[in-house]
Formats: C-alpha cells, structure tokens, sequence
C-alpha cells in the first residue's frame, strides 16, 4: 500500500495546496513498516485543481496524511479512491510510523477559506 504525505523540508506542510513536493511510502501493514519512498513533485496552483489526486492514485497512493485542506480537496481525493487524514503534524517519516500504528486520526478539520494557513 502507498500513503502520501504532503511535505516541505521533511516536514508535513500545512497547506496541502500549497507544499513544496509529496513524499509517498510504500508500506507493509501486516509488518507496520516503511518498505520504499518516493517523491512525487508537487504541480502548480491550487492542489484540488491541479491533476494531483489523479497523478497519486495511479501510482497506488491510497491514503493521504495532511494537516489541513479545504472540502474540496478531500472530495476530490476521496473521489480518486484516496482516504484523507487530517490534522498531521511533523516530519513526515514520524507521521507514517504513527499512521501504521493506528495512532493517527482525521481531525475533520477543514479550510473554510482558500487562502487557510490554520
């Protein structure tokens, strides 16, 4: 299974729309842990416009972990076959091993505006 995380310097960036690349893991549920990673560049522009839910879902990317988005993007990520994780922090590597231990929940906190930096 492949998760995504939305990153700036090794980091979860906030701003799913806005960060500078995606690091996405391959990882082995049944071991809980991290087996590859990749970085997929992120497009430019606003995240849910761009083609970038399309883009991860081809490569098997089936879990999005992020700190925060608009409903927009979760509709469309949902839509590519993509669960979405909100309210992440941190460096990315720390997030997924939390992920893969169940420690990690969707805050279900949304951006209301486009420009959100919360």
């Amino acid at each position: 299974m492949k998760i995504a995380l939305p990153s700036r310097d090794n980091n979860i960036d906030n701003h799913f729309g806005h960060c500078e690349y995606f690091t996405v893991y391959t990882v082995d549920m049944s071991k809980k842990e991290i087996l590859n990673s990749e970085i997929v560049k992120s497009p430019e522009g606003c995240g849910c416009k761009s083609n970038i839910a399309s883009v991860l879902a081809g490569i098997g990317v089936k879990v999005m972990l992020a700190g925060n988005m608009g409903e927009g993007a979760v509709r469309v990520l949902n839509n590519s076959g993509i669960e979405v994780f909100r309210g992440c922090s941190g460096d990315v590597k720390s997030v997924a091993l939390k992920w893969l231990e169940g420690a990690v929940t969707d805050s279900g906190d949304s951006c209301r505006e486009h420009d959100c930096h919360n």
